[in-house]
């Protein structure tokens, strides 16, 4: 016969499992400062310039996306995203035009902001 000490109880055995459930989540992908300092003086010239009204940040559990709109009510003319999974690949940083069409894709994200950046100097 076992004694009751030698049994483990149902109820912390799950509390286990959700402790250790919990820390193998994985964290959200975000925009580090530079990042973001980079992302927000290219927003920031282009709202003096008129062409952009509103942002939206979303830190996705596989991607950081920063949404840029003309009117807040409209879908994002830009989307510039951060995926981490395709750092070796092709470049965790990408430029997403609204109708869904990767325009520029790479490793850095001063040369990926590029396309955005020159279409303001060509009106």
């Amino acid at each position: 016969m076992s004694s009751l000490s030698d049994e483990v109880d149902p109820g912390e055995a799950r509390a286990a499992e959700r402790g250790s459930a919990a820390l193998s989540v994985p964290s959200r992908v975000t925009f580090n400062r530079l990042e973001l300092n980079r992302i927000l003086n290219l927003y920031g010239r282009m709202v003096a310039a008129g062409e952009w009204r509103d942002y939206a940040i979303d830190f996705l559990k596989d991607r950081a996306v920063f949404s840029i709109f003309r009117r807040a009510s409209e879908v994002p003319i830009y989307r510039i995203e951060k995926d981490p999974r395709l750092t070796r690949k092709q470049g965790a940083y990408s430029v997403i035009s609204a109708s869904g069409l990767i325009l520029r894709r790479g490793h850095e994200l001063d040369r990926v902001l590029l396309v955005i950046d020159r279409k303001l100097a060509l009106v």
